[in-house]
């Protein structure tokens, strides 16, 4: 039998309080350490019965793990992700790699260059809804893509940001902040993105970035594709509000993503998918098809493919590359919208 692999999370945090509470869920994987400069983290390290350090470089140094949660501030990430693979640890980087493309670009580089394992943590492609939405869409259920929408409306309270002034800066807006994941599942299920257009607007609450914004995506394979998003609007129709992947959300039981194909067209998350009666024509009845599918928590499934990964049974589902793709297409959507001109992204 197999011994579990053993993981470190660095960072106490939001984030990294979900990822020890996963680790605890994991069949193949366990906390072997937890790594965070606060009180609370070593709280947390005693309530977990691991041993706790102040520092990534004192953690190395003092015992052996076979992966590393980072799960620390973004500008932390490149130095920490460097340091993972100069000790020849798989890494797993909650999204986005770092703070800049290029600043990421380095870290996926280092990763090819070392054969190190580096995993971005886009955890929504563990969702088994969106894993039987990619199965379908390649089984040609809905045809070949010529569409999609996809729509991320919440509205945030005056807290959130008066607990993180930095949530009011440029570059903190909902386009950086909520659009990763979006943008991130849009490539999954349809392919890389080429082209984007952008409009954004000032927030009308005084903040120095947008709360509002839309872009237009054209993709490699001919199909062009809507998305808007705003922290401003109190509206049911985000992945946070239907999907329910985390019970600090109120769920509801709206659609947030649609895909039109040459041959029906399907909405997420409640995987129903439209198609005609023979003949295909609009003059034909439309007709909705459910395919429901058991649900399972996202970030332990991550951690156990993490586990896989590390035990070089699987390669990693979103790697550095895939990471950094999305992370190409989020810098685009934020060029567009400040320059007005249509952005090619490089294949």
């Amino acid at each position: 039998m197999e011994q579990k692999a053993r993981i470190c999370v660095v960072g106490a945090g939001l984030v990294g309080k979900q990822h020890l509470d996963a680790l605890t869920h994991t069949q193949d994987a366990m906390l072997a350490a937890l790594v965070d400069p606060s009180p609370e983290g070593a709280k947390l390290a005693a309530t977990y019965n691991v041993p706790h350090f102040t520092s990534l470089e004192a953690m190395f140094a003092a015992t052996k793990v076979d992966g590393v949660i980072l799960a620390t501030p973004t500008p932390l990430h490149v130095e920490q992700g460097l340091m993972c693979i100069e000790h020849n640890c798989a890494v797993l980087v909650e999204k986005p790699l770092a703070v800049t493309a290029k600043e990421a670009e380095k870290l996926v580089q280092a990763a090819q260059a070392n054969g190190v394992p580096l995993l971005v943590g886009h955890h929504r492609r563990y969702n088994s809804i969106i894993q039987k939405a990619a199965s379908l869409i390649s089984e040609g259920v809905i045809g070949d893509i010529r569409s999609l929408q996809a729509t991320c409306w919440l509205y945030k309270p005056d807290d959130y940001f008066d607990v993180a002034p930095w949530r009011t800066q440029k570059g903190a807006g909902p386009i950086s902040v909520n659009l990763a994941h979006d943008v991130d599942l849009m490539r999954h299920l349809c392919g890389d993105i080429i082209t984007v257009q952008a409009q954004a607007a000032p927030s009308r609450r005084g903040h120095d970035n947008e709360d509002v914004a839309a872009a237009v995506l054209g993709f490699a394979n001919g199909a062009i594709g809507t998305l808007t998003v705003s922290d401003a609007i109190a509206a049911p129709w985000s992945w946070e509000l239907t999907a329910g992947e985390n019970p600090a959300y109120p769920a509801t039981n709206q659609s947030c993503y649609h895909f039109g194909g040459s041959k029906g067209a399907m909405s997420l998350p409640d995987l129903t998918v439209w198609t005609h009666d023979a003949p295909q024509s609009w003059w034909s009845p439309i007709r909705a098809a459910s395919f429901p599918c058991a649900t399972s928590a996202p970030l332990v499934n991550q951690i156990e493919h993490f586990a896989e990964v590390i035990k070089g049974h699987a390669s990693p589902l979103v790697s550095g590359e895939e990471g950094l793709k999305t992370m190409h297409v989020l810098e685009a959507i934020q060029t567009a919208c400040d320059t007005g001109q249509t952005v090619h992204i490089p294949r």
